[in-house]
This record gives C-alpha cells, sequence and structure tokens, in this order.
C-alpha cells in the first residue's frame, strides 16, 4: 500500500521558490492499477520520482507498506527499490552492453540472488513475447521491443509497486497497444500495485482509478 500525507516539494529557481507539489492526500492500496493525468508541469513525473524514493520532498510524508520513505538515507532508499520497487522509463534505460536477457537479470542478480536470475528472465521474456530476442542488445532491438524488455526488467525482481513514467510516450499507437497489453497482463500475472504516469486516454481507461494534477494539486478522481 502506498500513503501521502500533505506532500510538498518546492524548487529554487534564482532568487524564486517554485512549488512543483502542494499537499498531496492520496492512498493507494495493494493490487490498484492507478493512473496519473495532468498537464505538462502539473507535478505527475515529480510525484511518482518522490514515490521511488529518487528524490526527498519538501515536506509531508510517503509510506511504502508501512516504511515511511522520506526519512531514509540514500543508502536505506536504495536496498528499498532493489526489494519493493520496480520502475519503467519512458526513455527504456537499458543497459547497452548487455543482452536482453542480462538487463533482466540485472536486478535479480543485485540482490545476490544470482541462482534464478537467468530462468526467472527466460520465464519473463517468455511472457512479453521476446524469448527469441534473448542474445540481442538494446541497438538491435525495436523501440516497442526495448520497451517491452524494460518492462520485464521491471518485474524481475518481484516488486510490491511498480511505478511507470509515460511506459507508451515514445511509441506508435499500435506498438504502444502491444506494450500496454503486456504492462497490464503481467501486472495482473504478478499481482503489484501499479501507477502509472499517462497522457494516454487508452490506458487510462484500463485503470481502476484515475486522479488528475493541474498546479500540484489534485483536482479530480475519476473510476473508469
Amino acid at each position: 500500500m502506498i500513503e501521502v500525507q500533505n506532500l510538498t516539494k518546492t524548487l529554487t529557481s534564482g532568487t524564486h521558490q517554485v512549488e512543483i507539489l502542494r499537499g498531496i492526500d492520496l492512498v493507494v492500496p495493494d493490487r490498484e492499477v492507478l493512473a496519473i493525468e495532468g498537464p505538462s508541469g502539473s507535478g505527475k513525473s515529480t510525484l511518482l520520482g518522490l514515490l521511488a524514493g529518487f528524490d526527498y520532498p519538501t515536506g509531508g510524508s510517503i509510506r511504502l507498506d508501512g516504511e515511511e520513505i522520506s526519512r531514509m538515507s540514500e543508502d536505506e532508499l536504495a536496498l528499498l527499490r532493489g526489494k519493493k520497487i520496480g520502475f519503467v522509463f519512458q526513455s527504456y534505460n537499458l543497459i547497452p552492453t548487455l543482452t536482453a536477457e542480462e538487463n533482466i537479470m540485472l536486478p535479480v542478480e543485485m540482490r545476490g540472488e544470482s541462482a534464478g536470475a537467468q530462468e526467472r528472465a527466460r520465464d519473463l521474456l517468455q511472457t512479453v513475447g521476446l524469448a527469441d530476442r534473448a542474445a540481442h542488445y538494446p541497438a538491435q532491438l525495436s523501440g516497442g521491443e526495448q520497451q517491452r524488455i524494460a518492462l520485464a526488467r521491471a518485474f524481475a525482481g518481484n516488486p510490491s509497486i511498480l511505478l511507470a513514467d509515460e511506459p507508451t510516450g515514445n511509441l506508435d499507437s499500435v506498438t504502444g497497444t502491444m506494450v500496454l497489453d503486456v504492462l497490464l497482463r503481467l501486472n495482473r500475472r504478478e499481482g503489484t500495485t501499479l501507477v502509472l504516469v499517462t497522457h494516454d486516454p487508452a490506458l487510462s481507461r484500463l485503470t481502476d482509478r484515475i486522479i488528475r494534477l493541474r498546479d500540484g494539486r489534485i483536482v479530480d478522481e475519476i473510476k473508469p
């Protein structure tokens, strides 16, 4: 479960204070699929990054499965991400010198579980329909294939929470639909809590709930 209370984020730009998030209150139950929508500059990606522990809030509280993360050290946050959080980047962020299989194995190996890493990677490659691309490097894969590998990597460590930042944003509509299907199929199979930032209405309609941000505040909540 994700619990956010009175979350704020303020940045300093020269002599000005810029409020990115202004008092966000949000609860995401276990296994819920939540979409975050809003115009550019509304604070969507900032909120997602704070939930992942990539940055610290200016104020407020973030609890993931009961653990307060906003006061954790960098090392503690890194350990938490390794155990509980999967993250899907819009730009894939695959390691170019590793094969598709090796990219997926990486989170498992970093947790010291190398004995089962290859088996887990091959299972996920089969699930995302890319078993025949296991030995290919990212440069040898299309954008849609790279994003499916990124999804498989995000699920590899059996995270309880998966965060996705515009997972179909760089893809054409046909490829985006394919990636969306893989994402939701994997999520149902793995039983994670899924929070995604998106501008894609086709994706939002398939979630359990949509929240909309504007000027750093939640202004609407919809159940599709």
